[in-house]
């Protein structure tokens, strides 16, 4: 499904549009996609509803633009997590900071997270961008590792493995939450997966 987002050329009129995408994140992040309409949008960005429908189509527009924001507040921290890794590596540590991370990037964008990850099995502009995601991850964080002195063998799957490993835990403990299931030795037995996988 292709997107009609207008691209505005004068400063005021991207600032305008930068709010409503700023509005349409927070409002989707609080109270989900399904639970905002575009005039709670155009209310929250200080605008007219008659000004959001000019840049954007439908509300599914403002969530393709809401996706950008979302990945560099996902990606960034992790990204952070790894380039400030002191040397020599403790890598029993930095698999614990990146659970850790993880887990909260996916509670405090629980509502925003389900959204898009309903979205990306029927849409296919957030499914691409979901796989840009995880090909942006995989290829920099492989890069990070390289950096730290880590084995090159095979280092791209074996990071593509763990972020989908540390993405299921995450998924778990955020969203699932059985009671039959002990999250404190789960998240060891991540932990020394990961430690195996870069040791």
């Amino acid at each position: 499904m292709a997107s009609n987002i207008r691209v505005p050329k004068q400063e005021r009129s991207i600032e305008k549009k930068n709010k409503i995408i700023q509005a349409g994140y927070e409002l989707f992040s609080e109270v989900g996609y399904y639970g905002t309409n575009t005039a709670e949008i155009a209310k929250r960005a200080g605008v007219s509803t008659g000004i959001v429908y000019g840049y954007f189509a439908d509300k599914r527009d403002i969530l393709i633009c809401v996706l950008e924001i979302y990945i560099d507040n996902v990606y960034t921290p992790l990204a952070d997590i790894v380039e400030k890794t002191p040397r020599p590596v403790d890598v029993r540590r930095l698999a614990l900071s990146v659970i850790d991370k993880t887990i909260a990037l996916h509670t405090r964008y629980a509502k925003l997270h389900n959204t898009l990850h309903s979205l990306a099995t029927t849409d296919e502009a957030v499914n691409a961008q979901f796989i840009a995601l995880e090909n942006k991850i995989t290829e920099q964080m492989s890069g990070q590792l390289l950096k730290l002195g880590f084995d090159p063998t095979n280092i791209t799957e074996r990071v593509h493995l763990a972020m989908n490993i540390v993405q299921s835990y995450a998924h778990e403990t955020v969203f699932d939450s059985h009671s039959y299931i002990d999250y404190a030795a789960m998240k060891d037995i991540v932990c020394n997966i990961l430690v195996a996988l870069f040791s």
